[in-house]
């Protein structure tokens, strides 16, 4: 099944700090969650003010172990994992559960970018996010929306995605 994820950091040094996370079915269920394991106080500037202000009030947000447990039940066996420009959403998603050996056997070690289809395909024009960006759950819609787009387009020139 495939997995349509947006992550949302504290930062792109050395250590991705995750903030919040999403995931959309393509059988329409949704899983989101905002970590309590960040400093707000400590996030850069950018996050602060794009981010932070979408987030639901501090008592909604997990540990993450327990969201790891949440989303391993979620994604099931063999998922397959979407993401626009994903490379940091992979390594926060897969940090969840420790180093790269610890994650759980039936999860990706990779994510298949959306962008780099839509490059492959010639970039065609895909909708545009109307609200909530930079929200992981809203975004994590829209990559699907992208998605369905250039698997459409795909098959207009007689390819499969």
């Amino acid at each position: 099944m495939r997995f349509f994820i947006d992550l949302e950091f504290g930062d792109t040094a050395s250590v991705v700090t995750l903030v919040s996370v999403a995931a959309v079915a393509e059988d329409g269920r949704e899983y989101y969650a905002v970590s309590t394991e960040f400093d707000p106080m400590a996030v850069h500037p950018w996050v602060a003010e794009n981010v932070l202000p979408q987030l639901p009030p501090v008592a909604q947000w997990k540990p993450r172990r327990q969201i790891a447990t949440e989303l391993e039940e979620f994604f099931g066996d063999d998922p397959v994992w979407w993401a626009w420009y994903g490379a940091y959403d992979h390594v926060a998603l897969c940090q969840l559960w420790g180093d790269m050996p610890s994650l759980p056997r039936q999860l990706p070690r990779f994510t298949l970018d959306v962008r780099q289809l839509w490059e492959h395909l010639g970039r065609p024009t895909l909708p545009v996010q109307e609200n909530g960006l930079h929200d992981a759950l809203q975004d994590a819609r829209h990559v699907k929306v992208k998605y369905d787009a250039l698997a459409e387009a795909a098959y207009r020139l007689g390819m499969q995605v």
